[in-house]
């Protein structure tokens, strides 16, 4: 990308069900909204092909990596749009492990081949507290049915908006992830979620943007919004930043599409402006 261009992208907002198939029915319709506003990438949240009513639910739609209707539905629906799309998460099968699924976020390129694969590292192991720090009785165990992603990994790919680092969700609170993003180039920083309605509320917003302020990123931050079988609520509020922190779209409730252009000279002059990357003593 040149530094005259200015690339748009989406983020898709979604109230994911238990039912695989009608999940991927709404994706197609919100991805073809995307490409026909004019977006070039596309980036799904969290659990978009499933919110099932317990958490070893994905264990039965669990696909080998680089085959299964998921992922044939990613490729088909990025090479009709000719539409980059980033597939919030997708359970993907752990070999000679039946019992746990990974987490993966997967990229497709806009001829529908899979280009980056990122397993989510950070899994939410929490019980959620309340306003006075004791528990509010939301409890989430996410490695009864995940496997740990490798905590080595940086993923950074080349894309027509420029160097997209990913992260999912509770990734969101582990800064030193982003730093090793921004060392592996990343320009942009991808954190599509399913963040709890009560964490939302208090954290959500200051956290993407302490994230793209400290790394000098553009943002796009897609998320799951409502009521799901499971009775859990997520916060929806999905977000695209610029690397001043500065709101560009937001979503805040309902199915749809937050979308934005990321201009690069914006990129280029907050890092030249302000040059705080090049000041860290700590590496």
């Amino acid at each position: 990308m040149t530094v005259a261009e200015s690339i748009q992208v989406a983020a898709i907002q979604m109230c994911s069900t238990d039912v695989r198939d009608d999940n991927l029915a709404t994706a197609a319709q919100l991805l073809a909204q995307a490409a026909d506003a004019g977006a070039r990438l596309a980036v799904l949240p969290e659990n978009f092909a499933l919110m099932g009513r317990h958490e070893k639910d994905k264990l039965a739609i669990a696909e080998a990596a680089g085959s299964g209707p998921i992922q044939d539905f990613l490729g088909a629906t990025a090479q009709k749009l000719k539409l980059w799309i980033v597939a919030g998460t997708v359970p993907l099968a752990v070999v000679g492990d039946t019992s746990r699924v990974w987490a993966a976020s997967l990229v497709f390129d806009d001829h529908g081949r899979p280009v980056a694969r990122y397993d989510k590292i950070h899994l939410f192991d929490i019980e959620v507290p309340d306003r006075d720090g004791a528990g509010s009785g939301e409890r989430y165990r996410e490695s009864v049915s995940i496997a740990f992603g490798a905590p080595q990994q940086a993923v950074v790919v080349d894309t027509p908006a420029g160097k997209l680092g990913l992260s999912v969700c509770y990734d969101l609170r582990f800064p030193e992830l982003y730093r090793k993003l921004v060392a592996a180039g990343a320009e942009i920083l991808c954190v599509p979620s399913a963040f709890t309605e009560r964490t939302g509320r208090a954290h959500w917003q200051a956290l993407l943007r302490a994230r793209a302020i400290e790394n000098q990123c553009f943002v796009i931050a897609p998320g799951q919004a409502g009521e799901h079988v499971n009775d859990r609520r997520t916060w929806g509020h999905s977000l695209i930043l610029d690397p001043w922190g500065d709101e560009l779209a937001l979503l805040e409730s309902g199915v749809g599409i937050a979308i934005a252009a990321l201009p690069r000279e914006r990129l280029l002059e907050v890092r030249s402006t302000f040059p705080s990357l090049t000041h860290r003593r700590l590496e």
